[in-house]
């Protein structure tokens, strides 16, 4: 440990380096393609590779193969021990110390308050993913959740697919429009508990830290937008989508929220994000 630990911090040292291993854990647990990870970086492949041989090396990724292609993740066993390794060796195991202060008012490591849990959903253009899991959600338990749904780079318009989708499933879309993420960014914006992204996109995008620490997770799904063969193979991706994220969403929407502590928490809505893509 007392020499693992130094070259896995001398490994993260390098900011591309670094800059990889964050993608990696925005991404968790997913494991994500090489030519992604390249694309989102804007790395030739060779660098990718360099930069990837290093941090398996350090222990600090594992490479998995599906089919022709090389897919990677974090070991998070070996990131928890670099971290706990910090706390209680440079911290002397008083988080008080070495953990960013809080503002008032913002979640300490416990649990959330027992009330109406603010959501936000991310996509890149807030035409689909997005717009479903926020309508889903918001008629799945308005007394619980208040709901938002917001894009990186959002386009102007809905998708009419979408729109048909929802309104076949009873949804009131006339209230739905696409919004730009800066609008939740402000002095007024809501202090969310939860935002979840929905598309690699907009996990892979570096975006400034939320207020209020909310418990964040990534739950990617296929673009439905990009099939481009006949009508019907359109709305069939697009009913598989809505599915996907309405059996997602009665599962978060299930738990316990406020008898959870924050970890068990995290790691109830990182597996919510591993249920099989295709819905009813």
């Amino acid at each position: 440990m007392e020499i693992v630990i130094p070259n896995q911090l001398s490994t993260l040292g390098h900011p591309q380096r670094l800059a990889l291993f964050r993608l990696l854990m925005r991404r968790y647990p997913d494991r994500v393609p090489a030519t992604e990870l390249a694309d989102a970086l804007g790395l030739k492949p060779s660098t990718l590779s360099a930069y990837i041989n290093t941090l398996m090396q350090a222990g600090l990724v594992t490479q998995e193969r599906s089919g022709t292609s090389l897919r990677y993740a974090v070991d998070m066993d070996a990131a928890r021990d670099m971290i706990g390794y910090l706390l209680h060796d440079c911290c002397r195991g008083r988080p008080e110390i070495c953990l960013p202060d809080l503002a008032p008012g913002e979640p300490g490591l416990g649990t959330l308050p027992d009330r109406n849990y603010s959501v936000l959903f991310l996509c890149t253009g807030n035409s689909a993913r997005s717009i479903f899991a926020e309508t889903i959600l918001r008629d799945m338990a308005p007394d619980r959740f208040d709901v938002h749904s917001a894009g990186t780079q959002a386009r102007s318009d809905l998708n009419p697919f979408a729109v048909e989708v929802l309104t076949q499933k009873g949804h009131d879309t006339s209230a739905l429009r696409a919004k730009a993420v800066a609008e939740f960014q402000g002095a007024d914006a809501p202090q969310f508990d939860f935002v979840f992204t929905v598309c690699n996109a907009a996990a892979n995008e570096e975006c400034p830290p939320w207020s209020g620490q909310p418990i964040s997770a990534h739950w990617g799904l296929p673009d439905p937008v990009k099939v481009t063969r006949t009508d019907a193979e359109k709305s069939l991706a697009f009913h598989q989508t809505y599915g996907a994220l309405r059996n997602r969403l009665a599962g978060f929407a299930a738990l316990p929220i406020a008898s959870l502590d924050r970890l068990s928490l995290q790691k109830a809505v990182d597996d919510l994000g591993q249920v099989d893509h295709k819905g009813s």
